[in-house]
């Protein structure tokens, strides 16, 4: 069944683009309102627009017809991965900067999750059919290692390790300003923005957080941090660097416009280890970040 939003403009959002206008007053992503802007499914005052930039005034009637959507599925996709280890209970994967761990909205397929069903199976669970034997997630501009459970008792494990802060997760990190201290702990708690539903922040009713840094590096105006996590919130590394003024260099949505050029933030899940689920042993991995990452490291250098 169609749904009907509508929506009267505010003053304070005179002249503002019709896409960043809906984006923060409505549950969708920015990609998702543009598609119903090109497909036509939004007026403003009765007209039809089919411009994402177009320009809204005060008073307008924005009326949104949202389309049926489509129940997602997960489908297999073969895909080049960058596997660092498998054996018949888990699978260590770099994730590439720019891919999502699973389908949503937004992203419905060329996901981690579509890759790795292709190349194995997965444990999934009918109301988790998106991500099967997802345990952890990082960012979609977010570089690195993550662990994967290819059957329920693995799963159980690795989950059990993350809620018990047992296994190790450490990332590395350009990031803007400069340090008076060379380690520091960050203790704050995270939940959603209430000014920006895409956004996280540091809210007092918020889940407990915790990030522990090391400068590894100082540069002119920006540092090259090791990042050791105790939690795994949503955005948490991003979030935290922001709480203390020293944002992740290229991050988009926690860091400022002047910052290094490159494909998202400068994040990189470096190192990654866990009890493995049936031999009890102790597993650690580590990777290199991406390129990239490395040559804008050079350029800092010199």
């Amino acid at each position: 069944m169609t749904e009907t939003i509508k929506l009267i403009v505010e003053s304070k959002f005179n002249n503002y683009r019709l896409d960043k206008y809906l984006t923060e007053k409505i549950d969708s992503s920015r990609s998702q309102i543009k598609a119903w802007i090109m497909d036509r499914y939004i007026t403003v005052d009765n007209y039809v627009v089919s411009k994402s930039g177009y320009k809204i005034k005060s008073n307008n009637l924005i009326i949104i017809q949202k389309p049926d959507e489509q129940p997602l599925s997960a489908k297999p996709e073969k895909m080049n991965l960058d596997i660092v280890y498998e054996d018949n209970d888990v699978i260590v994967v770099n994730k590439p900067q720019g891919m999502v761990v699973h389908p949503s909205a937004g992203h419905p397929d060329h996901t981690l999750v579509n890759g790795l069903m292709y190349h194995t199976n997965l444990p999934s669970e009918e109301e988790d059919v998106l991500r099967p034997g997802i345990v952890h997630r990082i960012d979609k501009d977010t570089s690195g290692l993550l662990m994967v459970a290819k059957n329920g008792i693995a799963r159980d494990s690795l989950m059990k390790q993350l809620k018990e802060k047992t296994n190790t997760r450490e990332y590395l990190a350009i990031v803007h300003g400069v340090f008076s201290e060379t380690s520091g702990k960050i203790d704050a708690p995270i939940g959603r923005s209430k000014k920006d539903r895409k956004k996280q922040d540091i809210v007092a009713d918020g889940r407990s957080a915790v990030t522990h840094f090391k400068v590894l590096e100082q540069f002119d105006n920006y540092a090259l941090l090791s990042l050791h996590l105790e939690t795994g919130r949503t955005h948490q590394i991003r979030v935290h660097l922001k709480f203390i003024d020293h944002p992740v260099a290229g991050d988009p949505l926690y860091g400022p416009k002047k910052t290094l050029k490159g494909n998202g933030q400068f994040l990189h899940a470096h190192t990654l280890g866990f009890i493995h689920p049936t031999n009890g042993k102790q597993m650690e991995f580590s990777v290199k970040p991406p390129k990239i990452f490395l040559e804008t490291l050079d350029t800092l250098r010199n």
